[in-house]
């Protein structure tokens, strides 16, 4: 027997987008939806499409639940040990749908053509699967219900139709065009004209956030006209660029490969493409809006947590930072105010966009507390001083607050951190967690280990927890949290996150980074690093530091999901489509040593 991978909770909502009203099921998400599973997010966004195209079928002669009992059944029966290929997973539960005595023609109508567009989109994704010639361009393809050339050549046709005002700027959307891999992941220029009730959010970094309205919202692929399509209104985040006029050819280089990466793996946040603020003359991105950040999700939900959802969370980062190096790409900046929530499902933002395009020679952007020692010191930015800010996040979600919070970020804590000083282990920090989280802020760089192995130890971690559904941990939570003190509140939060933002700094005559002793690490802590409210904290001042990103609730798109609770009892060996993820992705897997993109 397969996994059993969708248990169906008879619960129902309904829910906006733009003008068309939902008829939701809410889900209790297994299997290949699981958090530990690598397509968990991509997913996720499968489950939304299906549930907004099911949205014409809101009669009685298409029963949700028998639909989606009948989709879990076919999945539940999949056993990856035989049918070991995308195709050969496809056509065994296409065949067990039509076998199925207790669905009407229509009703498996809708789950085959659910599974026809989830398999179209695997196919494109990985770059496997059978081919057909398509009878419009006669050009080989692998997907089913349209065709990838077909799409690309109407985008390369509509060129003419639209510009940005700025060669660069079309040459980028251009290129990640003709890249496309689907019809709702399209890159696109967005007319200004085209977003409404722009309200201003709050500024993260060097950059202003906006809320807005997108008419019109992002394609989809109409299968009776076999043409692309306007979704429907979606909201969405503008994020504002500067000095985007003046930035050189890597810019632009290292922005088409988040472009890519953020419209091919889940674990980042969309980006639709790009707009300019007729205001500042400023270029905005386009991006999906999501709920709240990794720092106001664990403010608000961290007494509840047992270990094994923390660990759930860490892992669902780690393998976000994973597909990313995959793509042999750097974050850079990585931190709670850039993994962004929505429905407990964590997504990766602020990929390639980073920073001031003009920063100056020889200095660091980000956020102190998580950028590697070496980088402080002047070495460039690697896939391991990505893993170094893994680590620092490890440590925040093991303590429900962010790392060094009675510290300035200057000179002095900089030249600490590059000394060996790491934040406090919290107690009752499962053993091998805090092993892994050490290695991974390691002084030394070579000694901590790359995302892939990473993301297998964290799962490892995970199945000494899943049947553990002791709800004593909650209360031990509850108990670390009040003996130290946390100092979240209605009046401080706000200033802690505008502290917690991403700056540039110049520092000079930094010593070697090294690991500090026990002794040394005590010394440290021993008085500046207290958990308790200090009597002045000039951060505190709410005018000292401008406000980070938290995306604050929203009516997300993506809000149909509803919230989605993990079943302790799936077993992590057996993850459907496990294999494949790695089996299929070998043009993607890049060797690490080589030049990577920085992005």
């Amino acid at each position: 027997m397969g996994i059993f991978v969708v248990q169906l909770y008879k619960l129902y909502k309904i829910s906006k987008f733009g003008n068309r009203v939902l008829h939701v099921i809410y889900l209790d998400i297994v299997g290949v939806t699981n958090p530990l599973n690598p397509f968990y997010n991509f997913f996720h966004f499968q489950v939304f499409l299906f549930f907004t195209k099911l949205k014409n079928h809101i009669m009685t002669n298409i029963r949700e639940d028998a639909v989606w009992a009948a989709y879990n059944r076919a999945c539940s029966l999949t056993d990856t040990t035989i049918h070991n290929t995308l195709n050969k997973v496809h056509e065994f539960r296409k065949q067990t749908i039509l076998a199925n005595e207790f669905l009407t023609k229509d009703e498996k109508s809708e789950v085959i053509k659910f599974l026809n567009e989830t398999h179209d989109n695997y196919k494109i994704h990985f770059n496997e699967g059978t081919k057909r010639i398509c009878k419009n361009c006669q050009d080989e393809c692998l997907a089913t219900l349209y065709c990838e050339h077909c799409v690309r050549n109407y985008l390369k046709e509509n060129f003419s139709n639209w510009t940005s005002g700025n060669n660069d700027i079309d040459n980028l959307i251009q290129k990640c065009q003709m890249e496309t891999f689907q019809p709702d992941n399209i890159v696109e220029w967005i007319p200004y004209n085209n977003l409404q009730n722009v309200k201003y959010l709050t500024k993260g970094g060097c950059s202003e956030i906006y809320t807005a309205e997108w008419i019109g919202g992002s394609y989809e692929w109409d299968f009776k006209e076999k043409q692309l399509t306007r979704y429907g209104n979606q909201n969405v985040i503008l994020k504002e660029l500067e000095n985007v006029e003046s930035a050189n050819r890597r810019w632009f280089e290292e922005s088409k490969s988040h472009l890519t990466i953020s419209n091919k793996w889940g674990v980042v946040v969309q980006c639709f493409g790009l707009t300019k603020n007729p205001s500042s003359g400023n270029y905005m991105l386009v991006m999906n809006e999501m709920e709240m950040d990794l720092r106001t999700y664990l403010k608000q939900s961290y007494n509840n947590l047992i270990w094994k959802e923390r660990i759930q969370i860490a892992y669902n980062i780690i393998n976000g930072i994973y597909s990313i190096h995959k793509e042999n790409a750097i974050h850079r900046d990585l931190h709670s105010g850039n993994i962004l929530e929505l429905n407990q499902a964590f997504n990766i933002s602020d990929l390639g966009f980073c920073g001031p395009v003009d920063k100056p020679l020889n200095s660091v952007y980000g956020n102190l507390p998580y950028i590697a020692p070496e980088v402080i010191t002047g070495k460039k930015t690697t896939f391991a001083s990505d893993i170094y800010s893994i680590g620092i996040l490890m440590w925040e979600i093991s303590s429900g607050q962010p790392p060094f919070v009675n510290f300035e970020h200057n000179y002095d804590l900089a030249m600490k951190i590059v000394n060996g000083m790491r934040p406090k282990i919290v107690p009752g920090t499962p053993l091998e967690y805090k092993k892994l989280m050490e290695q991974c802020w390691d002084a030394d760089s070579t000694k901590r280990p790359d995302a892939g192995t990473l993301r297998k130890d964290v799962k490892k971690i995970f199945l000494n927890f899943q049947n553990n559904q002791d709800e004593s941990q909650k209360q031990i939570i509850s108990n670390q949290r009040q003996q130290l003190s946390i100092y979240y509140s209605s009046n401080s939060i706000d200033s802690i996150s505008k502290n917690y933002t991403s700056k540039t700094y110049q520092f000079e005559n930094f010593p070697e980074p090294k690991n500090a002793t026990e002794e040394e690490q005590e010394a440290f802590h021993s008085k500046p690093y207290s958990f308790n409210i200090p009597n002045n904290i000039d951060y505190f001042n709410n005018s000292s530091v401008e406000k980070n990103v938290n995306i604050s609730k929203s009516n997300s798109v993506y809000k149909v999901f509803g919230k989605l609770e993990i079943n302790s009892n799936y077993n992590i060996q057996n993850n459907d489509y496990e294999k494949e993820t790695v089996q299929q992705t070998k043009k993607h897997n890049l060797d690490i040593n080589d030049k990577s993109k920085t992005i």
